[in-house]
C-alpha cells in the first residue's frame, strides 16, 4: 500500500506541477482572448443575473438559475478553502494568494466557458427539468461515447464517493478536536443526514444548498471581515507584504518565487474547479432562456470561491500573524490557532462548525455530480443510482473513521484525468460558445432583456436537445 501511495504521488507530481497547470494557464488565457475578457467586461451582468435569480419560484422540477450556483458553489467551497488556503501561505508564502487570485481571473473564462457547453448540449428529463455535463457533450457534439463514459465512471467516483470520504474525515476529525467526540459517532450522525439528503433527489439537493451555501459563506466572510476591522491597521501592510512576496524570490517562505507563483496557481485551480468538468455539470440542471446566462452566473462563482472565500482565509492567516510562528502548525490547524489568537477558546469550536457547514455542503454537491453521471447510463440508471447512493453512505461512514492519504492521492490523480478529458472536449467546442456569446451580446445590444437562444444559429444542431423543443 505504501508503495502504491508512492507512485500515485509521484504522477501526481509531474502532472499536477507542469502538464495540468500549463493546458488549464493556456486554455484560461485562451478562452480570455477570445471571449475579448469576459470574466471582466460581463462583470456587472453576472452580478445581475445572479441577484435576480435569488428566491425565485420555479414550476415543476425545475432547477433555477440561482440554485445552479449554489449547487456547484456548495461542491466547489469546502475545506479546501480553510485548510488548502493555510497550507499555501505556510507553503508559498504570502505572495502566493496573489497567484491565487491571477489564477481565478483567468479560470473565470474557462467557467464560462465549459458552462455554457453544458447548457447547450444539456437533456430534458421532463416536468422543465435538464441534466448535462461534460459526459454529455463528449458525446452529443464530439460523437465519441467511450471517452464519454469514461469521464462519466471518473466524476462519479472521484466526487461522489472519494472526495466525499475526505470530506467526511475532515468532519469528523474537526469534531473530536473541538468537542472530543469520537468520529464513529460523527459518522452515524453523516450517514443519516447525508441519506435524509440524497435520497430526495436532485430537487432537494438544490433546495438545501440554496439555503446552506449563502449562510455557511456569509458567516465566514463576516469572521474575516471582523479580523479586518480589528487589524485594520495592518490591512495596508498586509496588501503591500501579498505584492511585494508575489513577485520576490527571497521573500517567500516556502522556498522562493517560483514555489510562491506554483502553490498559489495549484491553491487556486484547485479551489474553484474552472476547467475540471464538475461544475458543468449543475450548470446544465438550470432552466434559463440563454446558455450564457447559467454560462455567467457560473463563472462568477470562481471569484466568490476565491477572491471571497478563499481570500478570506488568507486575510485571517496574513492579519494574524500565525503563519510565522514556525513548526508544523498548518492547515486547519493553522486556522484555528489565527482565530485563537482573536477569538480565544471559541476558536476551535467556531472552526469546526465552519468545517461542518462547509464540508457537508460539499458531500451534497459532489454526490450530486455524480447522480447527474449515472444517469448518463440508460436503461440501468435506476439500479445504479439505488447503488451508488447506498456507497456514498457507506464511504461517507468509512471517510470519518478511516486514514485517508492514499484516497486523498487518489483522488488527485483522478481529479487530473478529469481535467485532461473535459479541457479536450471544450477546446474542440470553444468556437460554438464564441457564437453563442455573441449571440447574446447582440441581442443585449439591440435593447432585448431576456435574450432567448435559438441552435440554429450555430449551423450544426448535433447533439443538442433541449432548444427548441417541449421540456
Amino acid at each position: 500500500m505504501d508503495l502504491l501511495n508512492t507512485v500515485v504521488n509521484e504522477v501526481n507530481n509531474v502532472l499536477w506541477s507542469y502538464v495540468l497547470i500549463a493546458v488549464l494557464v493556456g486554455c484560461g488565457l485562451w478562452f480570455t482572448l477570445s471571449t475579448k475578457f469576459v470574466q471582466l467586461r460581463m462583470l456587472p451582468e453576472m452580478i445581475r443575473l445572479l441577484t435576480e435569480g435569488i428566491g425565485k419560484k420555479t414550476e415543476g422540477k425545475a432547477i433555477s438559475s440561482f440554485q445552479a450556483f449554489c449547487v456547484s458553489t456548495a461542491s466547489r467551497v469546502g475545506v479546501g478553502n480553510i485548510a488548502g488556503v493555510a497550507i499555501a501561505i505556510v507553503t508559498g508564502g504570502p505572495g502566493a494568494v496573489f497567484w491565487m487570485w491571477v489564477i481565478a481571473f483567468i479560470g473565470c473564462a474557462t467557467g464560462f466557458v465549459e458552462s455554457t457547453l453544458a447548457q447547450i448540449y444539456k437533456l430534458p428529463r421532463g416536468n422543465n427539468a435538464f441534466h448535462g455535463g461534460p459526459a454529455y457533450y463528449i458525446q452529443n457534439a464530439l460523437k465519441q461515447p467511450g471517452v464519454a463514459k469514461l469521464f462519466a465512471i471518473l466524476i462519479a467516483v472521484t466526487f461522489g464517493l472519494i472526495y466525499n470520504s475526505v470530506q467526511a474525515n475532515t468532519i469528523a476529525l474537526s469534531v473530536k478536536g473541538a468537542f472530543g467526540v469520537e468520529p464513529v459517532v460523527t459518522a452515524a450522525v453523516l450517514c443519516i443526514l447525508t441519506a435524509l439528503v440524497i435520497f430526495g433527489g436532485v430537487t432537494r439537493i438544490a433546495k438545501f444548498t440554496e439555503f446552506l451555501v449563502p449562510i455557511m459563506a456569509g458567516l465566514y466572510i463576516l469572521t474575516a471581515i471582523a479580523i479586518i476591522i480589528l487589524n485594520i491597521g495592518m490591512v495596508p501592510d498586509m496588501f503591500a507584504l501579498i505584492i511585494h512576496d508575489a513577485f520576490s524570490p527571497q521573500a517567500a517562505v516556502g522556498g522562493g518565487l517560483g514555489s510562491a507563483i506554483l502553490t498559489g496557481v495549484k491553491r487556486g485551480l484547485f479551489s474553484n474547479e474552472a476547467g475540471e468538468g464538475s461544475v458543468p455539470n449543475a450548470a446544465a440542471t438550470a432552466d434559463v432562456t440563454h446558455p450564457v446566462k447559467q454560462g455567467l452566473v457560473q463563472a462568477f462563482g470562481v471569484y466568490v470561491d476565491t477572491w471571497l472565500v478563499c481570500s478570506a482565509t488568507a486575510f485571517i492567516v496574513l492579519l494574524t500573524g500565525q503563519y510565522t510562528i514556525g513548526g508544523d502548525v498548518t492547515g486547519v490547524a493553522l486556522a484555528q490557532a489565527s482565530l485563537a489568537s482573536i477569538f480565544g477558546s471559541l476558536a476551535p469550536a467556531a472552526v469546526s462548525f465552519m468545517i461542518m457547514m462547509f464540508a457537508f455542503s460539499s458531500i451534497c454537491g459532489n454526490y450530486y455530480y455524480g447522480e447527474i453521471n449515472i444517469a448518463f447510463f440508460e436503461g440501468k440508471s435506476k439500479l445504479f443510482m439505488t447503488l451508488f447512493r447506498l456507497f456514498v453512505v457507506v464511504m461517507v461512514f468509512f471517510g470519518s473513521v478511516a486514514e485517508l492519504s492514499l484516497v486523498w492521492n487518489l483522488a488527485d490523480l483522478f481529479m487530473g484525468f478529469l481535467c485532461l478529458t473535459n479541457l479536450y472536449a471544450v477546446a474542440r467546442l470553444a468556437k460554438r460558445v464564441s457564437i453563442t456569446f455573441n449571440d447574446y451580446v447582440d441581442q443585449k445590444r439591440r435593447g432585448i432583456e431576456e435574450p432567448v437562444f435559438d441552435p440554429a444559429i450555430l449551423g450544426d444542431e448535433t447533439g443538442i436537445h433541449a432548444w427548441g423543443v417541449d421540456k
